[in-house]
């Protein structure tokens, strides 16, 4: 959701002002709400009239413009639509519906101008699914992420990675991953017992394979190489290069629950330093509202398996039930916390403190929206 309180204010105060009530009825027609009520303003296709026209200092949106109408569900517009733009912390200005027009009435708005938007390449909103501490989702997205991992064994060791997801395209995101971590050292003698570096930097780009929005269902391509730049000697590091290919999935389910999934493998470049590894992470929530047009609280279980490609490898299995909790109003940061479980061999394997902090920058400032 673009944060401009203009575009809110000119598309949903016209139609507050003048949807007339012989357009209330049993099945919305939300062409004619938008010719009646909103065109004055963002024209017939939704291209936006002049500013000297309309008399803004903005410029209104362009809703055929895909990049940004495809973005969020229809629930966030519907939501700053029936109560106004503090309801996402976007100005007073922006006023909200009401009563004036039911959810029905807006929703048949919104799938009309949704209709702007001819290139149909672009994934809507809705398969934005919450994020989960291990599974990677499908949905293309422009965010900032600060992960930290504390296991619960010897020695202490606080593993921090810092991500960052650009979108390109319709159907593409970039990402980058530099690992910062923070050891004990198990030598007693070492003058210094803590030890800080840079773990291999991760390169990776996905593409949205599939996306149907009747069935609920997308499927993106992931491509990554994790470079060498960790000290091998402190265990920052592989010390080799190591490719990785995986399939995301997605999955609408009813009453705003989900399930995602993940299947992929690695494989390093110099076999001597690391073991071919495959993966299978899955990952089912339900987002929970304590107020109708409130944050969301998001509670999910986690399935990871993998195993290696090794003599005697076992699959190791790991639960990770986790809460995401929506910081602010706005719906761009978020945090959720975490515990990894493992489910087989504990006793050569820790259990993990998991904890990430989220930043979709697209929507706004970090500083802003609260």
């Amino acid at each position: 959701m673009k944060h401009r309180v203009w575009l809110w204010a000119a598309l949903w105060s016209g139609l507050l002002l003048s949807v007339p009530t012989a357009l209330a009825g049993s099945s919305p027609d939300g062409e004619a709400i938008y010719q009646k009520a909103c065109a004055a303003c963002h024209g017939p296709r939704g291209t936006g009239n002049p500013r000297h026209d309309v008399g803004f200092e903005a410029p209104l949106p362009d809703f055929s413009n895909c990049d940004f109408a495809s973005r969020e569900p229809n629930a966030d517009w519907i939501a700053v639509a029936h109560e106004g733009g503090p309801v996402r912390a976007f100005s007073p200005m922006m006023p909200a519906f009401g009563e004036a027009l039911s959810v029905a009435e807006l929703r048949a708005a919104m799938n009309h101008i949704r209709s702007f938007c001819t290139d149909k390449s672009w994934p809507r909103g809705e398969f934005n699914l919450p994020r989960a501490q291990v599974t990677t989702k499908a949905f293309p997205e422009d965010e900032v992420v600060w992960e930290m991992r504390i296991p619960d064994g010897e020695p202490d060791a606080f593993l921090n990675e810092l991500i960052y997801e650009k979108r390109f395209g319709a159907r593409n995101q970039l990402e980058i991953a530099v690992p910062v971590d923070w050891r004990e050292t198990s030598d007693p003698a070492a003058d210094n017992q803590w030890r800080s570096g840079v773990g291999d930097v991760k390169l990776g780009l996905k593409r949205v394979l599939y996306d149907d929005l009747e069935l609920g269902a997308i499927v993106s391509g992931i491509a990554e190489v994790s470079l060498p730049t960790g000290d091998e000697a402190d265990g920052f590091g592989a010390g080799t290069t190591i490719s990785e290919i995986s399939l995301a999935y997605g999955q609408i389910l009813p009453a705003d629950s989900f399930f995602q999934g993940q299947l992929g493998m690695e494989v390093p470049a110099n076999g001597d330093k690391a073991n071919e590894e495959a993966y299978l992470r899955m990952a089912a929530g339900r987002s929970f509202f304590l107020e109708r047009w409130g944050r969301p609280w998001t509670p999910m279980l986690e399935l990871v398996a993998t195993r290696e490609n090794a003599p005697a490898a076992e699959t190791a299995w790991d639960a990770i039930p986790q809460l995401q909790i929506m910081l602010s109003q706005r719906q761009h940061v978020r945090l959720n916390i975490g515990w990894r479980t493992a489910l087989t061999n504990d006793t050569v394997r820790d259990d993990q403190f998991m904890v990430y902090l989220l930043w979709d920058w697209f929507d706004g400032p970090l500083t802003e929206g609260w």
